[in-house]
């Protein structure tokens, strides 16, 4: 899978600033004030620490697959991260550990551990972005999140002013979170995966890619038939990368599912009687996850549903706001988004939260 930018990255420098729409999955975004390309790690560190000395804001962004920013862009430095490759820590007959620069393609990556095989982070084939972004939003898809193969991270601690290793158990990795989200005081630099020796899929968990297979739950599978299933459905849902398909400009799932307590999913479930069982997943202390895809569909917005300015609900997933038109604002897409989390909430009493990172703007 090639980078996720329109063009091949430049060799970009201070004072040549480019809209970061070119950097973006959504193809959305105004200039920051500077723009460099890091491809060592060592100078992802200098550029944070000039920032810190200059008292300017920065912006590390690399495949730009689960950020919205603002059309008056960044008002500071934007470090594109354009480290590539990963080398082998430790093995033996059961496992190996990889160290992944934070600039690696993801879905290359993952390729690569498919075609070597080493199991663990198959049903995440074909998410753009950067390895060194999957550990922030803790990436998950299809029964897998790749808190489950994280052994730690090595990042820039700003706090301390030094390079720092992390393992995974301070990593607070939760449902598509970590201490790494909202949180400036960490730049991820590289990503340690333990995964296993293995011709076979970890055990299939997601009923959708058990059917896509012909498996049951539980099953394992090939690990290229597990790769090309998740792929399928993916671009079914217009979750792969597609030049062509206007669908693919987006950040994917734009909404999380809600996780609700006992009592406020007892009040979706009365208020929802009409549409029958709303979509749902049972999670430690009683806590429940809903279908946000379902909640947005029974308020009234569907697949295709447009907003103002060419952006719209993806034709193909109702969790998708896409800049269809190519031609669309970051503004008109907030608004949109506003739209339905404010109907579903009216509907249902259930508030919907934003997966991607919010740059210079708000929902």
């Amino acid at each position: 899978m090639p980078d996720v930018s329109a063009q091949p990255t430049p060799a970009v420098g201070p004072g040549e600033p480019e809209p970061l729409a070119r950097y973006t999955t959504l193809r959305l975004g105004g200039a920051p004030n500077q723009l460099i390309t890091a491809t060592h790690q060592d100078e992802i560190v200098q550029n944070v620490r000039e920032s810190e000395l200059a008292d300017q804001p920065i912006l590390i962004l690399a495949g730009g697959s689960n950020v919205v920013v603002s059309d008056a862009g960044f008002p500071g430095r934007t470090v594109l991260v354009r480290t590539r490759g990963y080398e082998t820590l430790a093995e033996d007959d059961v496992s190996v550990t990889l160290r992944v620069q934070a600039g690696e393609t993801w879905d290359d990556l993952v390729a690569a551990t498919v075609d070597a095989g080493y199991a663990g982070i198959e049903c995440l084939s074909g998410i753009p972005g950067s390895a060194g972004a999957t550990p922030i939003q803790n990436v998950g898809a299809y029964g897998q999140e790749v808190a489950e193969t994280v052994l730690g991270v090595t990042a820039y601690d700003r706090l301390a002013g030094e390079v720092v290793e992390i393992p995974a158990d301070r990593c607070g990795f939760a449902y598509r979170s970590s201490v790494f989200k909202h949180n400036s005081r960490w730049t991820l630099l590289t990503v340690d995966f333990r995964l296993d020796r293995s011709p076979l899929s970890t055990p299939v968990r997601y009923a959708e890619l058990a059917r896509a297979l012909s498996v049951e739950v539980g099953d394992q599978v090939p690990l290229p038939e597990a790769r090309a299933a998740v792929l399928a459905l993916r671009a079914k849902k217009g979750m792969v990368l597609d030049a062509a398909d206007p669908d693919t400009r987006s950040v994917g799932s734009f909404f999380t599912n809600p996780v609700l307590d006992e009592p406020a999913y007892a009040a979706l479930r009365a208020r929802a009687a009409e549409f029958g069982e709303p979509p749902s997943w049972p999670g430690p202390g009683g806590v429940v996850k809903v279908s946000a895809a379902w909640l947005i569909d029974k308020a009234g917005f569907r697949k295709g549903h447009r907003g103002p300015d060419g952006v719209a609900i993806s034709s193909k997933h109702t969790l998708a706001l896409t800049n269809q038109s190519g031609t669309g604002t970051t503004a008109a897409l907030l608004d949109l988004a506003r739209e339905i989390r404010d109907g579903v909430h009216d509907r249902f009493g259930v508030t919907l939260h934003p997966e991607p990172v919010l740059v210079n703007c708000e929902l």
